[in-house]
């Protein structure tokens, strides 16, 4: 069988937004085709199809989209997670 999944991805050293990271990847049969990177700010092919989409969506409304999720996905996540792990310890 074929098997494609994506997976976001938050890695951080504080919850302050500099030291945050998202990234979101696409794949198909294990593997990597495309990546997002907010460090990046577009999406980067690591195949000849994902090269292709990648030139697609940064030309789009996808890339704009992505470019928000570290703000409003990662950013709130990482400051629930870090404040109930504080709390905890």
């Amino acid at each position: 069988g074929f098997l494609h999944y994506t997976v976001d991805n938050c890695e951080f050293n504080s919850s302050k937004l500099n030291d945050i990271e998202y990234t979101l990847s696409y794949y198909y049969n294990k593997l990597e085709y495309i990546r997002f990177s907010s460090s990046v700010g577009k999406f980067v092919g690591n195949t000849e199809f994902g090269i292709k989409n990648a030139e697609s969506w940064n030309n789009g409304q996808e890339v704009i989209n992505r470019r928000g999720e570290k703000e409003r996905y990662c950013l709130n996540n990482v400051g629930i997670f870090t404040e109930s792990a504080l709390t905890k310890s």
